[in-house]
């Protein structure tokens, strides 16, 4: 046996460079590069390796660890799951920082290799420094938090321990029905041990992603389902969007007359201008998705997991009539809403199932056009709200006096409406960025109100709904697509959380397009607990002396080096987007909108905890309403 005597963490980088993956006739290296914070865990170690030979692997240095670990999330998201980075970091504090990230991924099916420090694998300088100590137990470290948060997971004492740990990473990461985080924790002694390696474990290895196709009794009883259904919907999931079954889902949905709606993870795989495309569905839906999965008698579930949101916490559907047919690569999955299961590749599936609908037409005959209508009659009202100091109705009703709307239109200086904001954005980006977000009220306008044109340029981390993960993302997304722009849609108070690698984008010159919502407040929290009986508590930002806070934003980006834009209405808006498309940096719009100006629900309801017991009869009113609608949804 031919060996080579390699360092764990020399190893490790050799072994990343030799990963290809296979995808329909393509091949091409599935890891990227390598984001990294260094500290005493592994600048040594994987550091010393990365210094070395990096390989082709890019290297980027990251501000934060949870943010860079986002931005090898979005990366991967928007390589539609077909390369990675991987992220390194130090250990205690600085692999602590991940598992928020780790868990963002789970929640999404994204692959990303996390490689975390770990303690010393001897013990012999035990404790050091940032190192936890447990009276039960010496084996505990930071790291065990990530069981919770990974796909695959394992911890490395010993160099040889390396090679079965990143063959069963690199396996379940290249799996579609179990793509996920994987987690190998490295003693930090140990990345920097040398050992003899077999040369055959760095040869290359290719990754096939074969579709997997249904088997015929799945295709009879799809094909029956849908023959019987008269109004049958399909619901877009990410599964959709991963397997790129944007055509033949367009083929199907035109030759049998079926609407799709969509999910925030489907949202643009199928763009909003198709003419059966009724938008989003459920919380944060659509007025025409929502009326059509109402009146559906079969839902066709393609690639979603289902969650709270699309399901309208299991209310928006007529179960007493409506069957289920789930496509989806992973059998967990297909299981939910006790559906006939197709457990298949979205694509594969739909190009075996499309002959045996032949002649087939659902009944909806001109309600979807009509849906369509509606919405985009909404869609236009929304695009012109105006502010009066006198009398403002706002989407949000019965919340916030008119006393507190003018206070609020005094201290912000402005009188934008959040929707009228979007919509202009929307209006005047080109057709092929793409828009990224993830937490506040944010995405429930995105997904109902942002069309899209072109096919994946809608990129919103909603499974796990992250905040901070806006900034992030867009870095991740550039760095997937270049040559395009790409604007993160972000609160104020999801920019406070984390925007760290907007210096990162500056650093490495990779230009990202930040559009800041700023309302002072956590103003989609404010809205549920305030629809909910509550009062307005500790979600407005208001200084100890309950003046309403005024944050220059774009002067702290403006200190990072990011050319930025201050825009409180329309026309300053459009200017500022235009300038913006011409800049080779960063760039950071602020804008100031009124609260209580986003979109409401469209005849959806979301199932949250109230209080059972409470002195307000608000509170009462809202837990009895709560009871109510819980006997009208679906319990499993």
């Amino acid at each position: 046996m031919e060996t080579i005597r390699l360092t764990t963490a020399q190893a490790l980088i050799k072994f990343l460079n030799q990963q290809y993956l296979h995808v329909d006739g393509k091949e091409f290296p599935f890891v990227e590069g390598i984001f990294n914070v260094f500290g005493h865990g592994n600048v040594l170690g994987i550091g010393q390796a990365l210094e070395q030979d990096p390989g082709h692997l890019k290297v980027i240095q990251g501000k934060n660890e949870q943010g860079m670990a986002h931005a090898a999330i979005a990366y991967s998201k928007q390589m539609l799951r077909q390369k990675i980075y991987a992220v390194t970091t130090s250990s205690g504090p600085g692999s602590a920082n991940v598992v928020t990230a780790a868990a963002t991924a789970l929640a999404n099916n994204i692959p990303v290799l996390l490689l975390p420090a770990d303690t010393f694998a001897t013990r012999q300088p035990d404790p050091v420094l940032q190192q936890l100590e447990h009276e039960h137990s010496l084996a505990v470290t930071t790291n065990d938090a990530f069981m919770a948060v990974s796909r695959y997971w394992d911890r490395v004492t010993r160099p040889e321990q390396l090679m079965s740990s990143l063959l069963r990473a690199f396996e379940v990461m290249t799996d579609p029905a179990k793509a996920g985080p994987a987690t190998i924790c490295i003693s930090q002694d140990v990345e920097g041990e040398a050992f003899d390696y077999d040369v055959k474990f760095f040869e290359k290895r290719v990754h096939y992603i074969d579709r997997k196709t249904p088997f015929e009794r799945e295709l009879q009883g799809a094909a029956t389902l849908i023959k019987a259904s008269k109004k049958p919907v399909i619901l877009v999931g990410g599964g959709a969007k991963y397997s790129e079954a944007r055509e033949i889902l367009m083929k199907i949905s035109e030759t049998c007359h079926i609407p799709l709606v969509e999910t925030q993870a489907g949202k643009s795989a199928v763009e909003s201008t198709f003419a059966n495309n009724l938008g989003g569905m459920g919380i944060t839906g659509t007025l025409a998705a929502n009326k059509a999965a109402r009146d559906a008698d079969l839902i066709i579930g393609l690639g979603t997991r289902y969650t709270d949101f699309a399901t309208a916490s299991k209310t928006a559907f007529d179960f007493d009539k409506a069957k289920f047919l789930n496509i989806n690569v992973s059998r967990m999955q297909a299981y939910k809403m006790d559906a006939f299961q197709v457990v298949a590749d979205a694509k594969a599936a739909l190009e075996k199932l499309y002959p045996l609908l032949e002649g087939y037409k659902s009944e909806f005959g001109n309600q979807i056009q009509e849906l369509k209508q509606e919405w985009n009659a909404e869609r236009e009202r929304l695009s012109k709200v105006s502010f009066t100091k006198e009398h403002f109705n706002p989407e949000i009703k019965n919340h916030f006096s008119q006393e507190i709307l003018n206070e609020y239109a005094e201290a912000l200086q402005t009188e934008f409406a959040q929707t009228t904001a979007l919509l202009a954005v929307n209006e005047t980006v080109a057709p092929d960025s793409t828009v990224v977000c993830s937490a506040g009220s944010l995405p429930g306008d995105l997904q109902r109100l942002w069309n899209t044109s072109v096919p994946n340029t809608y990129h919103l981390e909603y499974g796990y709904s992250c905040m901070g993960y806006e900034v992030s993302g867009a870095l991740g997304v550039k760095l997937a697509e270049p040559d395009k722009e790409v604007y993160s849609i972000v609160g104020d108070g999801s920019f406070l959380m984390l925007h760290s690698e907007l210096i990162t984008s500056i650093q490495y010159k990779q230009k990202i397009n930040v559009v800041l919502f700023d309302n002072s407040g956590y103003g989609c929290i404010n809205n549920l607990q305030m629809d909910h009986g509550s009062g307005s508590f500790n979600c407005e930002f208001r200084n100890a002396d309950q003046q309403i806070m005024n944050i220059d934003y774009a002067k702290v980006a403006e200190g990072y080096g990011a050319k930025v834009y201050r825009a409180n209405n329309t026309e300053d808006l459009k200017a500022a987007l235009e300038d913006a498309k011409k800049q080779d940096i960063s760039t950071l719009i602020e804008i100031k909108v009124l609260p209580k100006t986003m979109t409401d629900g469209y005849e959806s309801w979301w199932n949250v905890g109230v209080a059972e017991v409470s002195e307000s009869e608000s509170v009462q009113k809202a837990y009895e309403f709560r009871q109510q609608k819980l006997q009208q949804a679906k319990q499993y």
